[in-house]
């Protein structure tokens, strides 16, 4: 059995006295991890919704094709990729991602703004639901983090996250077909290239006994973050992972880890170091997986201004030296837009290429 990356399991549950305590664990492992699972009690977003979120994701991925197309991704982010359409880590990538891909923009009055496949019409409302419910829960993380991080006031991020300005926040639903349907895949191919996330703060769902998920920690060796930790295996529903992204680290001057991770096949490997040889126990690459991301992101006109507050301030000096693999936590960008753009034009090299080739 592998050795499963030490990321701290963490209940939100708890009112008054116990606030503060469960705000610093937050901060603790945001700072020393980049990651967090929060136990599922159902309180945040049910078992159910969860459910429900994931058969409405294999209808859409069993969609017909034609269907799929006519709802291709576009440059506001929003929209289905198809196979090696995405390359996160364009750097070490012989070829795109092995993943389908679709991103929902706002809903509104429980519709959706942009096109979808007529397969899943029947759940907008549903959707929207869910989406609302995950950016709310991150808003109340961001509060956390505020309230451990002794941030003057402790709304600080939250205020800046309101879900009625427009933001580059996106739920995303992702299937990786199995090996056995990739006969082109390479031994050093991965799922989902290296990369750290662009916004504040990532939710991810996933399903029981669907591995392939590993992080570079700072020792620089890959390792593999479990689907449901020890003491988790009973609850409702796999804990929700937690991880920060490129600017929440650069709000806090690095003192938040903006983490490097990935999705491999099984026995895959990079030049960023050796892949996790083993998998956890009752975990599995051979099958399909399926996926759900929640990217949270600042509003559009969010200026990236310094965080009042001063266990922030004193870290100010180490971002280059706490976010390992990650250049682009270092970059200085004016809002939350520009960063955005930024990393999307590097991600989708077909989709942006088309424009320097008409140049």
């Amino acid at each position: 059995m592998a050795k499963a990356a030490p990321i701290p399991v963490i209940d939100i549950s708890g009112h008054g006295d116990d606030q503060a305590r469960i705000a610093k664990q937050l901060v603790d492992a945001a700072a020393d991890f980049g990651f967090v699972y929060i136990k599922n009690t159902g309180h945040d977003i049910s078992a159910a919704q969860i459910e429900q979120a994931f058969n409405t994701s294999k209808t859409l991925f069993e969609s017909p094709l034609a269907d799929k197309k006519r709802c291709k991704i576009e440059k506001n982010n929003q929209g289905w990729s198809g196979m090696h359409t995405e390359t996160l880590d364009p750097k070490t990538q012989r070829v795109g991602d092995f993943k389908e891909g679709f991103n929902f923009g706002p809903f509104e009055n429980g519709k959706a703004t942009q096109p979808i496949p007529e397969s899943i019409t029947p759940h907008e409302s549903e959707l929207a639901a869910f989406r609302e419910s995950c950016h709310e829960l991150c808003r109340k993380l961001l509060l956390l983090f505020g309230v451990g991080l002794g941030v003057d006031p402790p709304d600080f991020f939250t205020r800046a996250h309101s879900p009625e300005k427009p933001s580059g926040s996106i739920l995303r639903f992702l299937y990786y077909p199995p090996p056995s349907a990739t006969p082109s895949a390479q031994a050093d191919d991965v799922r989902a290239g290296a990369h750290s996330d662009y916004g504040s703060v990532t939710l991810l769902f996933r399903l029981k006994g669907q591995a392939g998920l590993e992080i570079l920690p700072p020792d620089n060796n890959w390792v593999p973050v479990p689907v449901c930790p020890p003491g988790t295996e009973g609850d409702p529903s796999p804990p929700i992972l937690v991880n920060i992204g490129d600017l929440l680290s650069y709000w806090t001057n690095g003192l938040f880890r903006s983490t490097v991770h990935r999705v491999t096949f099984a026995g895959s490997a990079t030049g960023y170091g050796d892949h996790a040889k083993e998998l956890v126990d009752d975990e599995s690459t051979t099958e399909p997986r399926y996926s759900i991301v929640y990217f949270c992101h600042p509003a559009d006109d969010t200026p990236l201004t310094a965080v009042p507050s001063e266990r922030v301030h004193n870290f100010q000096g180490e971002l280059a030296t706490s976010n390992v693999g990650n250049p682009y936590a270092e970059r200085k960008v004016l809002s939350a837009a520009e960063h955005l753009q930024m990393r999307l034009q590097t991600t989708y090299l077909q989709l942006y290429g088309e424009d320097k080739n008409k140049q």
